[in-house]
């Protein structure tokens, strides 16, 4: 991402002393907040957490500080790093790895394979037709594997959720956050519930907000 994005310090303020309490209130390790050119590219605002041991990063966009105040970015920052206490991101890179490694499994048994040649009518067995093919033989299971990864992800992100409200006390703050988001991002604000099943890595804004005011409620 350095090589497209710059990274800057977030500077000393209100907003950085916020996020520096808060990660040492939920003894997350944090030595500094960077913020990230966004608006060079886009109008989004983002916000994520990257890194391993002494390299971790949280980020957030500059179009994210611009349109949200210290209350609502802290809601965001505690969301991200919900994530890592909930050890989301390492679940996220084993399960990477699996995949990885179902697709390289399965290819090392097809893309040789005379039948599959045979099966398109290839005299000849070349391993770009065999990648070719594999390809499209692999679609409709990566489809199916998508699906069970979106599940998993949109279950993290409520639970991240809850990490922030939770943690802060109230959802009030991340409710808000995540309306200006959903207007900044153009986000569809009703999706058919079958196309959030088969294609979203993160719950509908109104299934969040319902969750979170319910946690609000068991506060």
């Amino acid at each position: 991402m350095p090589i497209f994005n710059k990274f800057k310090p977030l500077e000393d303020g209100e907003l950085k002393k916020a996020i520096l309490d808060f990660a040492d209130k939920v003894k997350f390790p944090l030595s500094n907040v960077f913020v990230m050119d966004g608006s060079k590219r886009s109008s989004k605002s983002n916000a994520f957490f990257t890194g391993f041991g002494k390299h971790k990063r949280i980020a957030l966009y500059d179009t994210l500080i611009e349109n949200h105040n210290t209350n609502e970015l802290l809601a965001v920052l505690a969301h991200e790093i919900g994530h890592y206490k909930k050890k989301h991101i390492l679940q996220g890179t084993i399960i990477q790895f699996i995949h990885l490694g179902i697709l390289f499994f399965l290819m090392s048994l097809f893309i040789k394979d005379r039948a599959l040649f045979d099966a398109f009518y290839m005299e000849n067995m070349s391993i770009y037709s065999g990648l070719i093919f594999f390809a499209m033989l692999y679609t409709p299971i990566d489809m199916i594997i998508s699906m069970f990864i979106n599940i998993l992800s949109r279950r993290n992100e409520y639970q991240a959720d809850k990490f922030a409200t939770d943690n802060l006390g109230t959802g009030d703050f991340l409710i808000k956050a995540l309306k200006k988001l959903s207007k900044d991002n153009l986000s569809n604000l009703t999706p058919h519930p079958f196309y959030v099943f088969l294609n979203y890595s993160h719950p509908p804004l109104s299934s969040r907000i319902e969750a979170i005011q319910d946690c609000n409620k068991e506060d």
